[in-house]
């Protein structure tokens, strides 16, 4: 197999450009291997014919989704290049270790983290590995074969010849490469060559003091003597089997073996002959290199990969066989990185893993890192639903104990999602997935506590993952839209404004209010453009009132604003953009902030807000009685408006209404007019409520007394019903 080098002078071969640094990865790669290559190229040519191969395994490091598989081909094209010295694999795992994160990791379309890029590495190894030893496997088995043949027609040539080709034979049978023996149907062994002598450590009497069948071991794999037994009584020409041997000092010999019979000249079965090829240090590498695929290099645990082979095995179907699964996060532990640094950090991980494997001793226990500060510990049995509580206790006590690292204490804190159930129930990632959430209802409990998975808890989590992956889109799709809630003058009933409140038509789950994706909008930052279509909308249509508003009376337009928004440094140039686009005159526009937001804000968060006060722009202190702010602060907000919340208006929807609500709407209501405040109640219900709010003397009221929130065209309908 020969892959063709790519002509020099690409285009994107810019000094320290993807092609440069792939250029000098090959040449690391070539100058490691050369030596030990029997080929007739030069180095410079070999270097131009490992170019494809390193750009092969570039690809493989950075594609999505991640396979590692491709990288046999990788080690096969060595060995098709005569690469074939144990040497040349040694030297090149080493050049892909240390250097194709290096040259080639930011050669893909996404930047890879760290530890991914590292774990991706590492695969990429044991994958090369294992094509390269299967390639010179199968060329090795090949070359075994030819010489089988050549044995075999030389033993039938001797047989008809005599003693013509007795030499020709005992050519081949002594300078092989691979060992050789014969022996008969009995098992006696006849002859051996020197090669398979040095394999058994060089004692050949050591070897012949044995039978064929004598050679047992706990590791012969289940149909080893089966092929034997069919083979000695002539019911199977050959087989090839991975056969180990005890040496003569007790170490242990691994071989690809192959048997043939060998018949006398009527077909009768007479001989046994048997090719070793000695696989101990490629089986030694295999396994080094499986290890250091399947354990997390920092602390020694099992890593993603072979904790999910676990985890899957454990969940594979069977009777009375239940799981339980403790998924722990470290509360806090950033500010350990940040603080200490990440070597710090790193020996508090490895503690932490100490003290997590002495709480999974029992049979059916394992623990394993998944990455960063997260690890998981599994247990099985038909006993789990208890055992996996008592697990997730043995782990927060463990962690209780302080660290001592450079001469400090650090506390140890770490919230634990459980999941436990029947085997053959769920797949790994759904187990996972549900532990992984189950953990973040522990953290946001207030963490150093470990919580039971819940069904509903979870799938209400998925949702909210589901909307929020969602969101970007949604508002290039148009699948939000605006209805306005009145505000009525309570003086005379009428139409005094509306509020604007935005929906979301999603297409699997319907209309959802803002309760459902706001907070989402504000953590995934759309809150922002998001924020501006709905100024943009609900100051146009509030602008299709006002031209259409019989007697010419202001009507105002009130609009939500975001703690993040209030943040945005374009919110006062936004806002202003938004008036003079619409022609809306900045009195007619209304912002509602949450008094949560404004709580011990500082002058500059005040001062866009005192901006747009000054243009005209009436503030509104939204939700006001609940933030448990300094009443003292009123004054130096720039706020024109308190919107009441409906908390305390609850106890005036009966008759009589309740004396202690009335005494404090009545003070707040007092307070607000001595600065020159207006007072607007929101969730106003019944007629009485309204009457006695009127009485107090509030404003403007809301509520589905007067209308529910709906369509612009239904305000519009109540502003003809109050012009006539």
């Amino acid at each position: 197999m020969s892959i063709p080098a790519q002509a020099s002078g690409a285009p994107d071969a810019e000094p320290d450009g993807p092609e440069d640094r792939l250029r000098r990865f090959a040449t690391i790669w070539s100058r490691a291997i050369f030596p030990s290559t029997a080929t007739s190229m030069t180095r410079p040519e070999f270097e131009e014919h490992l170019l494809p191969l390193a750009r092969e395994l570039s690809g493989i490091l950075h594609a999505r989704p991640f396979d590692a598989a491709p990288a046999q081909r990788v080690g096969a094209a060595l060995v098709a290049a005569h690469c074939t010295d144990p040497d040349a694999l040694s030297s090149t795992l080493g050049v892909v270790d240390s250097y194709l994160v290096l040259y080639c990791g930011g050669n893909g379309p996404v930047a890879l983290s760290t530890e991914d890029s590292r774990a991706r590495c590492a695969r990429i190894q044991h994958a090369l590995a294992g094509g390269f030893t299967q390639a010179l496997r199968e060329r090795t088995l090949a070359e075994q074969e030819a010489i089988a043949r050549s044995a075999l027609a030389a033993r039938s040539q001797a047989e008809q010849a005599l003693h013509a080709t007795e030499e020709r034979f005992r050519a081949v049978f002594k300078d092989a490469a691979i060992g050789i023996g014969i022996a008969d149907l009995d098992g006696n062994i006849l002859e051996i060559n020197d090669t398979l002598t040095r394999m058994f450590g060089g004692l050949e009497n050591h070897v012949r003091s044995h039978k064929v069948n004598e050679w047992v071991h706990p590791e012969d794999s289940p149909h080893v003597w089966k092929y034997y037994d069919e083979l000695v009584r002539g019911e199977r020409e050959h087989y090839s089997v991975e056969k180990p041997y005890y040496r003569n000092d007790g170490t242990v010999l691994w071989t690809n073996l192959t048997v043939s019979l060998l018949r006398d000249p009527h077909g009768r079965p007479e001989y046994q002959l048997a090719l070793m090829e000695d696989t101990t240090e490629r089986r030694l590498l295999n396994l080094r290199l499986r290890y250091e695929a399947t354990h997390d290099a920092l602390t020694g645990l099992p890593n993603r990969t072979l904790f999910f082979e676990r985890l899957e095995k454990a969940l594979a179907f069977r009777e009375d066989m239940r799981f339980g699964l403790c998924y722990l996060d470290l509360d806090g532990f950033k500010a350990i990185n940040d603080s200490l640094g990440h070597a710090a950090g790193d020996r508090l991980l490895v503690e932490v893993a100490d003290r997590l494997q002495s709480c999974a001793t029992a049979p059916g226990e394992m623990v394993a890192r998944l990455g960063g500060d997260e690890f998981v510990a599994l247990t099985t049995g038909p006993r789990t639903q208890e055992e996996v509580n008592e697990l997730a206790g043995r782990i927060l006590s463990a962690l209780a104990t302080p660290v001592r690292l450079d001469g400090r204490e650090l506390t140890v804190r770490g919230s634990v999602g459980v999941v436990e159930g029947p085997s053959g129930s769920r797949t790994a990632a759904d187990v996972l997935r549900s532990a992984d959430i189950t953990m973040y209802r522990a953290k946001a409990a207030g963490g150093n506590r470990f919580a039971l998975a819940d069904a509903a808890a979870d799938a209400r989590a998925i949702t909210r993952h589901g909307l929020t992956t969602a969101l970007p889109t949604a508002l290039d799709r148009g699948e939000f839209f605006i209805e306005y809630q009145p505000l009525v003058h309570l003086g005379d009933g009428t139409v005094h404004g509306a509020e604007a409140l935005v929906r979301w038509c999603h297409p699997q789950h319907g209309v959802l209010g803002p309760d459902r994706f706001i907070p989402l909008a504000e953590h995934t930052g759309l809150i922002v453009p998001l924020g501006r279509w709905v100024l943009e909308e609900s100051v146009r249509q509030a602008n299709f009132w006002q031209e259409r508003h019989t007697d010419g009376g202001p009507l105002r337009i009130n609009v939500n604003l975001s703690p993040t928004q209030l943040h945005h440094p374009g919110l006062v140039a936004e806002t202003v953009d938004v008036l003079e686009r619409s022609g809306l005159e900045p009195g007619a526009l209304c912002l509602e902030v949450t008094e949560s937001a404004l709580i011990g804000a500082d002058d500059d968060l005040l001062k866009p807000l005192r901006q747009l006060a000054e243009m005209g722009v009436d503030i509104a202190l939204d939700d006001f009685g609940t933030g448990y702010s300094n009443l003292a602060n009123l004054r130096r907000l720039p706020v024109s408006v308190l919107k009441l919340d409906r908390s305390f208006t609850q106890g005036m929807q009966q008759h009589p209404a309740d004396p202690v609500d009335l005494k404090i709407v009545e003070g707040i209501v007092a307070l607000a007019h001595s600065l020159d405040l207006a007072v607007t109640v929101e969730g106003v219900e019944t007629g009485a409520q309204a009457e006695q709010l009127r009485r107090i003397g509030c404003d403007t009221a809301q509520g589905w007394y007067y209308a529910r929130p709906g369509a612009p065209d239904r305000i519009h309908a109540l502003l003809l019903a109050d012009a006539v």
